[in-house]
């Protein structure tokens, strides 16, 4: 079931943003290409939910969001963990998500 978050205008390139889906807490991100990503908004690390104010970039042509707590590094697009910081490797959750219309829908996995 997909849920509509907000319109694809509201959102800045390359910046994230929180949204709810299903009662969970949605990291929302859109690329300069337009693409809207949607991981968890919980930092395995810290346990706070922040990853939206996270730092994105990328490592060669995968997207990736750089916690903004303890400076891991995750793709967007599988959610697997690129950087743990020395510490053991914990992949995020991958919404997936789409743009319809203009409005942007994100869906629980």
């Amino acid at each position: 079931r997909w849920t509509a978050v907000c319109a694809l205008a509201d959102l800045d390139p390359e910046r994230g943003v929180t949204a709810l889906v299903e009662g969970r807490q949605v990291a929302v991100f859109r690329l300069a290409d337009d693409r809207v990503l949607a991981v968890q908004q919980k930092d395995p690390y810290s346990g706070a939910n922040v990853l939206s104010r996270g730092i994105v970039g990328s490592a060669g042509d995968v997207a990736t969001v750089t916690s903004p707590m303890y400076k891991q590094v995750w793709s967007l697009e599988s959610g697997t963990c690129l950087d743990p910081g020395g510490k053991p490797a914990h992949d995020l959750v991958v919404f997936p998500a789409r743009v319809d219309d203009g409005r942007v829908l994100v869906a629980a996995p």
